[in-house]
């Protein structure tokens, strides 16, 4: 049998000696070792993508993401491993279920671990779409906020404002109309408000006076609203008002770019969701379903073990269990024999020394007397 073979027969948790006694079984367990080394390889895809993001902008961040994913991989693999050599097929049917129910309820648990960050790639531009839109909302929400507060906290100097911007404008506009009519009355142009005389009378002077006296009135005005004006920049500009900008095209996707892995996994679920709040069902069926896919393709390999029949292997490696219990058995009984002759032996040397120390000790007692 050729190494791939093998190979996947060592993924799939299987005793190789055993297992080539019977060819009948060996597709079944090449097919279940495929499917776990698989799901190594994608775990550790999926793992080296999240590290990739939690080190993105660094040197060295591809260096991390190779080695994490490498170990999440292996680890992922190693317990999937664990998982289907532990079903025991010679158990009845309830006990096996018994047995595999933890057992994919954790496989359930590692494939939404490993789906998430592949979801994160398939619905990249979306996630960067979604992204580019918080990000403007949230920088607009906060502009209106700065806004707000500065108007409540200055409304005083705004209102004084409003009324002198008003007020400069009404006296601009009046002006202006009187400046026409005067032009009226030193032209002959005929109205209800003008004599229709050509030259430049007395009401032509009284109404140029009046117009230059408003006139300073409007520059002086005017001159107190650019202080109000220049008061109210610089407050701005001290609150952070002006450094507040909505962001361009170009800094959205720089921002987007340079996201961490919790914004993007809250885009990744707000893709369900259109902008407006209301449900994107087919979005929504997509993500589900890909999270699915990947989640029965973690549990795939208990399922084999569970629906496939029990075959010759598993006959053998019971076979082979039983003798070796048996054997292990024999080797315990053999022990404590051994062990309860070598304590009977010890015991019984341990009284004949006794009995001679105590025969020698009588011995000299009648010895001392006579």
């Amino acid at each position: 049998m050729n190494d791939i073979s093998r190979f996947f027969w060592f993924c799939s948790g299987a005793h190789i000696a055993t297992l080539e006694k019977h060819p009948t079984e060996h597709n079944k367990y090449l097919g279940i070792g495929a499917t776990i080394f698989f799901t190594g390889l994608f775990a550790a895809l999926s793992g080296g993508y999240a590290m990739y993001f939690v080190f993105k902008g660094g040197d060295w961040a591809w260096l991390f993401a190779l080695f994490f994913g490498i170990i999440w991989g292996l680890a992922i693999f190693n317990m999937d491993r664990y998982i289907v050599s532990s079903i025991n097929k010679n158990a009845s049917t309830n006990k096996q279920i018994l047995q595999a129910t933890p057992r994919i309820l954790l496989a359930i648990m590692i494939g939404m671990v490993i789906s998430r960050p592949l979801e994160l790639k398939i619905f990249d531009k979306e996630i960067k779409e979604r992204l580019n839109v918080s990000y403007l909302n949230g920088q607009r929400s906060k502009i209106d906020t700065l806004n707000k507060a500065f108007d409540k906290k200055y409304t005083i100097e705004l209102n004084k404002l409003k009324d002198a911007k008003a007020q400069r404008d009404s006296l601009a506009a009046g002006i202006k109309g009187d400046r026409q009519k005067l032009n009226f009355e030193i032209f002959g142009n005929k109205t209800n408000e003008t004599s229709g005389v050509m030259g430049y009378g007395p009401y032509a002077k009284m109404k140029e006076a009046d117009l230059k006296q408003r006139q300073q009135n409007l520059d002086t005005l005017s001159q107190a609203v650019r202080k109000l004006e220049n008061f109210v920049d610089g407050r701005k500009q001290f609150d952070g008002l002006l450094s507040e900008k909505l962001y361009t095209k170009k800094q959205l996707d720089s921002l987007s770019n340079i996201a961490g892995f919790a914004d993007r996994n809250w885009a990744l679920g707000q893709l369900s969701f259109n902008v407006d709040g209301t449900r994107d069902t087919n979005t929504a069926i997509a993500v589900t379903f890909i999270g699915l896919l990947f989640i029965f393709f973690e549990c795939l390999p208990v399922f084999v073990k569970l629906m496939s029949g029990r075959g010759p292997y598993d006959q053998s490696v019971e076979n082979l269990e039983i003798s070796q219990v048996h054997h292990s058995n024999k080797e315990r009984e053999f022990e404590v024999e051994v062990a309860d002759g070598i304590h009977e032996t010890k015991v019984s040397t341990e009284i004949e020394k006794r009995k001679e120390l105590i025969r020698k000790s009588a011995i000299r007692a009648l010895n001392q007397e006579e």
